[in-house]
């Protein structure tokens, strides 16, 4: 009988031994069921616990297959020590991986690609067995994508997920960017009115996209991983689910804290075509909201006004922008009413909805800690660091690369000093204090050349010193 890994072995055997028999004209089953076996075997063993469910799956579904077949029980599996270390088999790309690797080089082939998703799938798979996956088999399978995806790299071949979009070019790594097509609809509410809830979607991306996307942004290494390891966590009980299996409820409310455009809005879009591909809510879309947008200033009135705003969010997610201003005004403010009523909201909508509260860092942990509604609510903090002057230098070549500007030589450097000497206090500015340098160094470079008759192509495309060590701070 059929167990718990059945149907994700048989996907893995299937597709990895076709692409191998392709290329050698012989039969592989036999050799990727040893590597299925090594790669659930990995998974189990990665946080040494090696449960009596996990025992029984492999045995179920991997054993009988291997030659000569495993055929014990989970006791004398576990007595045998057969699976013990063999988490380090996720330190390395496998040979056969390897293999289809470099058919893949040679024929612009999809091989690895296909090997990569299907082990992947596995791995969340045999991470699904238990109720509750533990968090380093969870780390094990992010770093393992990690492997995989470096071996690409090194390989010069696109990484999964970069060529699902047609032959699009990369968009641009910055923590800002102009809306896309294929980006969730984002709405904001504004002058106290709730923003319409979209009517149509663009068709959902496939994960893998959208964690590639994830991965080209600047900077942001820690956020990055825990977006992805929490994607892990949703995908091994969206796998549960799909068997009918019970899960725990996962929280999907964040609190988001950091500077100024450090990344914040752009990550909360990803998750929220996340949150909609994994099919954990019904629509996708993205609100941008703010105190402003809640807090109305007679009795009575914000409530209603924080509903309207939250109804518009039903089935996608909400940002809440400097979410710690709900609760400056004291005890008779009226944010404490929106509070009230985003809490109310957020309990009784939990399974159709993600609310992501954004602000400083001493100001969210204050808002949450004094509130025990927010605090039950918002279990995980992923903070926004500042970027380097290195990360600012090349958001900002993002955003000329992505508008056919460039800068010579003498103008990177004028960049650094400017990036350099801009305090890194409370409030920078991140990827808008650079936008703004920019903007500034385009104009200063159309009122340079605008004495020029017939400028050339490279002129009109080439942002010098000049341009950059004019522009003055933003406020």
């Amino acid at each position: 009988m059929a167990g718990a890994l059945a149907k994700y072995v048989d996907a893995f055997v299937d597709g990895v031994s076709a692409d191998l028999s392709e290329l050698s004209g012989r039969d592989h089953r036999a050799d990727v069921v040893v590597e299925a076996s090594d790669l659930v075997g990995a998974v189990i063993d990665s946080d040494g616990r090696h449960s009596g469910a996990e025992l029984e799956a492999w045995l179920d579904d991997i054993g009988p297959r291997l030659q000569p077949a495993v055929l014990v029980s989970s006791v004398q599996l576990r007595e045998s020590q057969l699976l013990v270390g063999k988490a380090r088999w996720l330190e390395r790309p496998s040979t056969l991986f390897g293999l289809l690797l470099d058919a893949d080089a040679r024929d612009a082939g999809r091989r690895a690609v296909r090997y990569y998703e299907l082990g992947i799938r596995l791995c969340h798979a045999a991470a699904s067995v238990d109720l509750v996956p533990s968090p380093d088999e969870v780390a094990a399978i992010d770093r393992y994508r990690g492997v995989l995806l470096g071996a690409f790299d090194r390989a010069g071949l696109p990484r999964p997920g970069v060529s699902n979009r047609g032959g699009e070019p990369p968009r641009p790594p910055s923590g800002v960017r102009p809306q896309q097509p294929g980006d969730p609809v984002v709405a904001t509410a504004t002058d106290g009115a709730p923003a319409a809830q979209p009517v149509e979607l663009p068709p959902a991306r496939p994960i893998e996209d959208l964690l590639a996307e994830l991965d080209a942004l600047v900077g942001l290494a820690t956020v990055k991983t825990q977006v992805r390891r929490l994607t892990s966590l949703l995908r091994i009980q969206a796998l549960r689910v799909e068997r009918g299996l019970p899960t725990l409820e996962t929280s999907h409310h964040l609190v988001f804290t950091g500077n100024p455009g450090t990344g914040k809005t752009t990550v909360a879009r990803l998750l929220s075509q996340i949150l909609r591909t994994l099919g954990l809510v019904s629509h996708g879309h993205l609100v941008e909201t703010d105190r402003s947008h809640l807090v109305a200033g007679y009795v009575g009135q914000t409530a209603a006004r924080t509903r309207g705003v939250m109804e518009s969010a039903l089935g996608g997610t909400l940002l809440v922008d400097e979410a710690y201003a709900l609760a400056r005004g004291g005890e008779n403010d009226f944010g404490r009413e929106a509070i009230d009523t985003i809490v109310k909201f957020m309990e009784d909508h939990r399974d159709d909805l993600a609310v992501i509260a954004a602000g400083y860092p001493a100001e969210m942990a204050a808002l949450i800690d004094a509130n025990p509604g927010l605090k039950s609510r918002f279990t995980r903090t992923i903070e926004f660091p500042d970027y380097t002057t290195d990360e600012l230098v090349a958001i900002f070549e993002g955003m000329s690369d992505a508008t056919r500007y460039h800068l010579d030589d003498a103008g990177r450097e004028a960049l650094r000093t400017v990036i350099d000497a801009e305090p890194r206090g409370r409030g920078f500015g991140n990827a808008r204090f650079v936008r703004n340098l920019f903007e500034e160094a385009v104009g200063r470079q159309a009122e340079r050349l605008a004495a020029v008759e017939h400028p050339t192509e490279d002129e009109l495309t080439t942002l010098t010193a000049n341009d950059l060590l004019g522009a003055e701070s933003p406020d």
